[in-house]
């Protein structure tokens, strides 16, 4: 399993409720809106995280990370994730793409990478954690 992670930034004109309204009923659906079928081919999960600046215990500070949203894609493998990729940056779909992002970031230059995941022990008997995800 493979992971990408992309961090974003609104744009600076919009509140934290309107970037996550766009985000969330316009740019999540832009390539299902636009017939892609599916919208991102062979992903497997597809999360949007909106950051919240919270109180560091440890100073009383609170230091803003510099982004709003963590977007996380996971894939099966680097081939599924690449591919991807490339779907993405095809000439005749970038337009549509970069477009609408004009509406949501503050720039097109958001830092992605890719992760590679560790879980520690977290149960009462030394298990690793697990996190069910439940659809509607």
């Amino acid at each position: 399993m493979l992971k990408q992670i992309c961090f974003f930034k609104k744009r600076p004109d919009m509140t934290a409720d309107e970037f996550m309204d766009y985000y969330e009923n316009q740019h999540s659906q832009l390539a299902k809106k636009s017939g892609a079928k599916p919208a991102i081919p062979n992903a497997v999960r597809y999360v949007r995280r909106y950051l919240k600046p919270e109180i560091n215990p440890v100073t009383g500070q609170v230091h803003d990370c510099g982004y709003d949203c963590i977007m996380e894609i996971w894939w099966n493998s680097r081939e599924d994730f690449e591919n991807s990729q490339r779907i993405i940056a095809d000439p005749e779909r970038l337009p549509m793409t970069k477009a609408d992002e004009k509406n949501l970031f503050a720039s097109h230059d958001n830092p992605i990478v890719t992760c590679i995941e560790y879980d520690s022990p977290m149960g009462p008997n030394g298990e690793t954690g697990r996190v069910e995800v439940v659809y509607d």
